[in-house]
C-alpha cells in the first residue's frame, strides 16, 4: 500500500540517493521541499541545475571550479614548487581554513580503495605524476585521510614520485587517525603541516 502520492516518494527517494541520508531524513526533506512556496522550490531546483551545468574540475589541479581555472591555480602569489595532494576537493577547503598553506593543490577525487573496486586509475594520479614531470615542483605534500586507504594511497604516489627526486612528505599525526580531514579544526591542520616528515 502506498501512503504518499508517487511524485512525493520520488522525491524522498531521489534524497535517500544522496550519502548519509537515510530513509526518515529523506522523507523530512521531501516534506520541507513540498512546503516551501513555489517560487523557493525553483530557486532550489534551479540552483542544483546550474552548479551540475557549471561547476567542473580545474584542468590543472583537478578542483572544483566554474571557471577556466580555479582561483588557487590562478592565484600568481602561491607558491608553485609545493602541491599538496589531497582526496577530495572538501579538503582544499579545510586546509585552506589553517591559512598556513600557500602552494597549490592536486585532488585526486578518491582514494585507492580494493574493497570498494577503487584502483590507482580511478583517480587522478597520471595528473599529478605530469604536473611533477614539469620540473617546477619541489615538493608533494601527502594530505589524504590518515586511514587504510589514505595511508595506502600516500605510500603508492610517493612510490612512484621517487624516481622524480622529488621530496615527498606527509602531514604529521596532528590529524587524529581514523578521522576525516574536512572536519579537523584549524590548529590541528596547521600542526599538521607544520610537523610533516618526509617519506
Amino acid at each position: 500500500m502506498q501512503f504518499f502520492p508517487a511524485a512525493l516518494q520520488n522525491l524522498a527517494d531521489q534524497f535517500a540517493r544522496l550519502p548519509g541520508i537515510g530513509g526518515k531524513t529523506a522523507q523530512r526533506l521531501a516534506f520541507h521541499v513540498l512546503s516551501l512556496p513555489l517560487e523557493e522550490a525553483e530557486e532550489f531546483a534551479a540552483a542544483i541545475l546550474e552548479a551540475k551545468k557549471s561547476v567542473h574540475t580545474c584542468p590543472c589541479c583537478q578542483n572544483l571550479t566554474d571557471r577556466e581555472l580555479c582561483p588557487i591555480c590562478n592565484d600568481e602569489t602561491r607558491d608553485r614548487s609545493t602541491i599538496c595532494v589531497v582526496a577530495e576537493p572538501r579538503d582544499v577547503i579545510a586546509m585552506e581554513r589553517s591559512r598556513e598553506f600557500r602552494g597549490l593543490y592536486h585532488v585526486l577525487h578518491g582514494v585507492i580503495s580494493p574493497l570498494n573496486h577503487v584502483t590507482q586509475d580511478d583517480i587522478k594520479i597520471k595528473e599529478l605524476l605530469t604536473r611533477v614531470a614539469s620540473g617546477e615542483v619541489k615538493e608533494v605534500i601527502m594530505a589524504t585521510n590518515p586511514d587504510t586507504e589514505g595511508e595506502a594511497t600516500a605510500m603508492y604516489i610517493s612510490r612512484l614520485l621517487r624516481p622524480m627526486e622529488v621530496k615527498v612528505t606527509r602531514l604529521a599525526y596532528g590529524v587524529p587517525v581514523g578521522s576525516q580531514l574536512e572536519y579537523a579544526d584549524e590548529v590541528t591542520l596547521s600542526r599538521a603541516l607544520e610537523g610533516r616528515q618526509e617519506m
